[in-house]
């Protein structure tokens, strides 16, 4: 099967994504509120939620052609969402604790906004070059 031109495949990564994204934002509501988790727990269990409907929105929709097989994938796919995760942080953190700007608005600029870009780039990157490979692949995003 060929794969998604290059405009398409970022479409419908970005779809998997904002799905994953409002499953895990419904999710950590919940069980802060009516769950009476407390945040990490809710947290951790509402990525795990978000990262698992980003993956089968990624393998039954934007590379349904490549067929991961096992664990492996999946395994590597919240790796490269937990990196994502990092780069956010990180993002936050120089921009507050670096720089200085402790506002509301900048630390939401610095996590949700510049970090979320960044995060995003290297998942997408990450998840089609590490987890969703395919040798036959139209348009390459690199080359």
């Amino acid at each position: 099967m060929v794969s998604l031109p290059p405009r398409q495949e970022l479409l419908s990564f970005a779809t998997a994504g904002l799905l994953a994204y409002a499953c895990d934002l419904a999710l950590f509501t919940w069980l802060r509120g009516p769950g009476g988790l407390d945040p990490l727990t809710a947290k951790v269990l509402s990525f795990a939620a978000g990262c698992t409907v980003a993956y089968a929105g990624n393998a039954l929709g934007t590379y349904r052609h490549t067929r991961p097989k096992g664990l492996r994938p999946y395994a590597v796919f919240v790796a490269v969402n937990i990196a994502g995760a990092v780069v956010q942080l990180l993002c936050l953190a120089v921009s507050h604790y670096g720089l200085g700007f402790t506002s509301q608005r900048a630390d939401t600029v610095s996590g949700a906004g510049i970090g979320m870009v960044l995060a995003t780039v290297l998942r997408f990157w990450g998840t089609r070059t590490w987890v969703f490979r395919n040798e036959g692949r139209v348009g390459s995003w690199t080359g």
